[in-house]
C-alpha cells in the first residue's frame, strides 16, 4: 500500500506495512498479525504503559526498549518484537512478578483462564522463585456480598481502577501507599462493604489474575439439588445463553440456549425455566407503569429499574432520582416472587421449600437478592441464590458435561414460555423497546405494524429517539455503563433534554457485558467487539420468535387472569414491584 496522508509505512520484525499514522505499535502489530504480549493494557481504558510485557525494540529510539501500548509508530520505523533481548527482559519482568505472587495455581479460580499463568508459560517462567526477597500477605477481603478481592494475586496494572473510575465513574478503588508498599484498595483501607461500591463487577471481568473474583456460591446449589425436601428451580437470564458457550471453546456470538436448558437438567434441577418470561411481566408492569406516569405528569422521566448496579448506584450517588426508578423489580425477582406465588400453588408446593436460582450476566444480582422489599411472600426471598454465568460453567465442568455436544433441549412449560421482547432484554436499548411494543399498542389501541425500534439498539453509550404514540410525543433515551448514565443525569438536570422516559444498565452494552460473564483476556477484549457478537444473539433470536410482543405472551395472560388480575394491580405491586433507599456517599 501506497503511503497516503492518513498512513505510515513502518517495518516490524522485517515486514513492510502501512498503518493508520494515529496507530500504536501494538496496534500495528496487531494488523501485521502479531500479539505482543500486555498485562496493564486496556484499550481506551487503561493505557499507562505500565508493566513492561509488552517492551519491543525499535531502531534508533533513544532508549533499549520502547512500551508498545503507548509508542505511537512514525514514518519509516523499524520495530524488532522477538528478539533474544526483549525477550528475556519480558521474563526477567514476569519473574519479578512472581516473586511476591502468590502462586497456588492448582486451586485458583482462574487457573487455566489466568493471563500472568499464560505469559508464564508463553516465556518459560515456572513456579521456581528466581528473585527472593520481603512478601507482604494480607487477608483477602471478603466483605462484599458479590466479590472478594486479595492483595496476595495482585499484579498492580491497575485495570480495575481504570474501570471502576474511567469506565464506571465510582472509583472506590485506588492504589495506596507507594514503593514495595503499593497496593489496590479503597481509601483509607475500608473494606468494600464500608463504600460505594454498586456491585457491577467490571472490575472482575477486566482482572488478569484471580485478585478479584466473584463470591462463589455453587455449593450452596450443591448442597439444594442434594436436599430431598427442596424443589430447586434454575432462571436463565435472557444473556447467558449469549455467552455461556465461551466457557467452552464455543465462538463468541453462539447461541447455546438449548445445551444451557440440557445441562441444567443434567446437574438435577427440578425446573428449568427462562427468565425471559419474567422480562416478559416486567414489560407488563413497566409498560403499565409508563402510562399512568405519562397520564398523571408525576415522576417523569421514568427511568428502568432492571439492572441492579444502576439501582444501587442511583441509591448513593444520585439519589434524588429514586422518585423517577420504576417500582418494578427486576426479572430476576419477579420471576422468584412467580414461582412462590401462582407458581407453588399450581404445583402445591410450599413458597419455603422452593429454592429458586439465578443464574445471571451480573455480579449485582448477587446483592440484589438481599435487598430489602424483595418478598412476594413473607419471610421467603423471591431469588435464593444468584449464581453468575462463570458459577454455572464451573458446575457444568464439574459435573463432567460435555456441554458442547450436548443435545438441543427446550426450557420447561409454565414458566418457561417468552417472547422476542423478553429476549432483548440483555441487550443495551433491549428493555426500552420491549416495553414499546407494548405500551404503543396499549396507548392507541391499535396493532403496529412493527415491533422493531431500531433507534435505541447498538452499542453507543447514550442513545436518543422520539417517537409518536397517539396524541403522545414520547422523547425516550438509553444510556449504558455509569459513566453514559452521569452524563445522562447530566443533561435531565440542566433542563437541556426533556425525556419521558430512560433505559439505564450499569454496564457498558448491557447485560450482555455484565460482571458476571464469562471473562476474556486482554487480547482478545481488545481487538474483538464483544458486545456486538453477544447482542446480535439476542436480536437473532427475537427476529425469528413467532411472538415478539410481551402481551401476546399465553402464560403471562393467564398468570393475570388466573392470579394478579391485572398489571398495575393492588396484588401485582405487592408481589411484583418494590422500593428503593438513599445509601451513604463516601
Amino acid at each position: 500500500m501506497n503511503k497516503s496522508i492518513d498512513t505510515v509505512n513502518i517495518k516490524i520484525n522485517g515486514i513492510a506495512i502501512s498503518v493508520p499514522k494515529e496507530f500504536t505499535i501494538l496496534e500495528a502489530a496487531r494488523a501485521a498479525h502479531i500479539e505482543i504480549p500486555t498485562l496493564c493494557y486496556l484499550k481506551e481504558i487503561n493505557e499507562i504503559g505500565a508493566c513492561r510485557i509488552c517492551v519491543v525494540e525499535v531502531k534508533g529510539a533513544k532508549t533499549p526498549f520502547v512500551a508498545a501500548c503507548v509508542y505511537p509508530v512514525s514514518e519509516g520505523m523499524e520495530v524488532l518484537t522477538n528478539t533474544q533481548a526483549v525477550q528475556d527482559a519480558r521474563r526477567i519482568t514476569l519473574e519479578l512478578i512472581l516473586s511476591d505472587h502468590e502462586r497456588k495455581c492448582l486451586s485458583c479460580i482462574r487457573s487455566s483462564n489466568c493471563e500472568l499463568q499464560r505469559l508464564c508459560w508463553l516465556f518459560g517462567v515456572d513456579n521456581e522463585v528466581a528473585f527472593e526477597g520481603e512478601v507482604i500477605e494480607t487477608e483477602p477481603d471478603d466483605s462484599a456480598v458479590h466479590m472478594v478481592r486479595s492483595d496476595n494475586k495482585c499484579i498492580l496494572c491497575r485495570r480495575c481502577v481504570a474501570v471502576c473510575k474511567e469506565q464506571q465513574s465510582v472509583g472506590v478503588i485506588g492504589t495506596n501507599e507507594r514503593g514495595f508498599k503499593t497496593r489496590v484498595g479503597c481509601a483509607f483501607d475500608l473494606n468494600l462493604d464500608q463504600v460505594a461500591c454498586v456491585s457491577c463487577g467490571q472490575c472482575i471481568v477486566v482482572c488478569p489474575t484471580a485478585a478479584i473474583h466473584e463470591k462463589d456460591q455453587t455449593q450452596e446449589v450443591w448442597n439444594a439439588l442434594n436436599d430431598p425436601n427442596k424443589y430447586v428451580i434454575a432462571q436463565t437470564a435472557p444473556s447467558i445463553r449469549a455467552t455461556i458457550g465461551e466457557d467452552f471453546g464455543m465462538p463468541i456470538g453462539t447461541d447455546a440456549t438449548g445445551k444451557m436448558a440440557a445441562a441444567l437438567r443434567r446437574l438435577g434441577f427440578d425446573g428449568v425455566y427462562d427468565t425471559d418470561f419474567a422480562a416478559d411481566l416486567t414489560v407488563m408492569e413497566e409498560a403499565s407503569e409508563l402510562l399512568e406516569r405519562l397520564e398523571s405528569g408525576k415522576n417523569l422521566p421514568l427511568i428502568t429499574s432492571c439492572s441492579p448496579g444502576w439501582v444501587k448506584y442511583c441509591e448513593h450517588y444520585h439519589p434524588e432520582y429514586i422518585p423517577n426508578l420504576s417500582t418494578c423489580k427486576s426479572p430476576q425477582q419477579m420471576f422468584g416472587a412467580v414461582a412462590k406465588t401462582w407458581y407453588a400453588e399450581k404445583k402445591g408446593i410450599k413458597p419455603e421449600d422452593i429454592f429458586v436460582v439465578g443464574v445471571m450476566p451480573c455480579t449485582a444480582k448477587k446483592f440484589e437478592v438481599s435487598r430489602d422489599d424483595e418478598e412476594a411472600v413473607s419471610g421467603v426471598p423471591d431469588c435464593d441464590v444468584a449464581l453468575t454465568t462463570r458459577e454455572l460453567s464451573r458446575m457444568i465442568k464439574r459435573a463432567g458435561l460435555d456441554f458442547a455436544n450436548l443435545p438441543d433441549e427446550n426450557f420447561d412449560v409454565l414458566l418457561g414460555e417468552s417472547t422476542g421482547a423478553g429476549t432483548i432484554f440483555g441487550a443495551s436499548g433491549g428493555v426500552m423497546e420491549a416495553a414499546l411494543r407494548t405500551a404503543v399498542e396499549w396507548a392507541t389501541g391499535k396493532e403496529s405494524p412493527s415491533v422493531d425500534f431500531t433507534e435505541v439498539r447498538g452499542m453507543e453509550g447514550v442513545k436518543e429517539a422520539t417517537y409518536r404514540i397517539g396524541d403522545i410525543t414520547l422523547n425516550v433515551a438509553v444510556a449504558s455503563g455509569l459513566r453514559n448514565a452521569e452524563e445522562m443525569l447530566k443533561r435531565v438536570r440542566s433542563g437541556h433534554k426533556d425525556y419521558h422516559f430512560i433505559e439505564i444498565m450499569g454496564c457498558p452494552g448491557g447485560c450482555i457485558n455484565g460482571g458476571g460473564q464469562p471473562v476474556q483476556m486482554a487480547h482478545v477484549r481488545n481487538f474483538t467487539d464483544l458486545k456486538k457478537l453477544r447482542a446480535q444473539v439476542l436480536y437473532n433470536a427475537d427476529r425469528k420468535m413467532q411472538r415478539r410482543k410481551a402481551h401476546a405472551n399465553p402464560t403471562i395472560k393467564k398468570v393475570y387472569e388466573e392470579y394478579f388480575g391485572k398489571p398495575g394491580s393492588e396484588k401485582a405491586h405487592h408481589a411484583l414491584h418494590t422500593s428503593y433507599q438513599k445509601r451513604d456517599h463516601f
